[in-house]
């Protein structure tokens, strides 16, 4: 009992130490860097438009989602069945448009998101900042995603309701469910895909940005301001 009490002792010791030890660099940082409070904020702020300008408009450009394995939309899981029984039967190229078109929806959701985005990053203050940049690899993504994602799902899913529409998806998806409905046994289907494609979208967003900020965070090289590189100079002391 008395070396259970010890060791948690330490453990306790050592959390509050390490606590101490986090403020004291939080609460230095611009004294010890030269760096005003206004100065950290631009330099978060500027790494957050780095991800949008740099990877977001990559999923504007024609099949921008269709071509990024990291975020392609693929279908939801009760429509893989559907997928698998048309390419058993043949109709692969059916398929391939159907998934085709959803990625084609998100690409064009996709260019609602900049305002939405600037706005947010406008608001970042010194005590955001201060918790993005001791934060761990996708704090600025995180913090962006709880800002936007609301107001983003309320632009995107007309646009990809509106952009189904337009490329004649909801056309496609009809004669893709309604062949997958008259293969004899199958249980019927009847997905709300400008919900699940809205969802997918905004999910390939934010993946993008997170993947700008660790790249910021990890590579000097990336790091394509005077400003960024004092700012993430903090970031790579503490980690020091």
């Amino acid at each position: 009992m008395k070396t259970i009490k010890l060791v948690l002792l330490s453990l306790i010791i050592t959390t509050i130490s390490s606590c101490a030890e986090l403020q004291k660099v939080v609460d230095n940082l611009p004294q010890q860097n030269s760096l005003s409070n206004a100065q950290i904020a631009n330099g978060l702020k500027e790494a957050l438009q780095q991800g949008i300008d740099k990877q977001v408009s990559l999923l504007m450009e024609p099949d921008g989602f269709y071509k990024d394995q990291m975020v392609r939309i693929l279908l939801p899981e009760e429509l893989q069945k559907v997928d698998k029984a048309l390419r058993d039967i043949g109709l692969n190229n059916l398929a391939d448009q159907g998934i085709k078109l959803l990625n084609s929806a998100a690409s064009d959701a996709v260019k609602e998101a900049k305002p939405i985005f600037v706005q947010a990053i406008t608001t970042i203050t010194f005590e955001d900042a201060k918790n993005i940049l001791l934060g761990d690899q996708t704090a600025a993504t995180q913090y962006l995603k709880a800002k936007t994602a609301t107001q983003l799902y309320d632009k995107f899913k007309p646009q990809v309701k509106q952009s189904l529409q337009k490329v004649k998806a909801d056309e496609v998806w009809e004669e893709i469910i309604t062949r997958y409905n008259q293969i004899p046994f199958v249980q019927r289907v009847n997905p709300d895909l400008t919900d699940y494609v809205t969802q997918k979208a905004m999910d390939g967003v934010y993946v993008k940005i997170g993947v700008e900020e660790i790249n910021i965070r990890k590579n000097v090289q990336e790091r394509s301001t005077d400003l960024l590189k004092k700012v993430f100079a903090l970031q790579d002391n503490r980690n020091n």
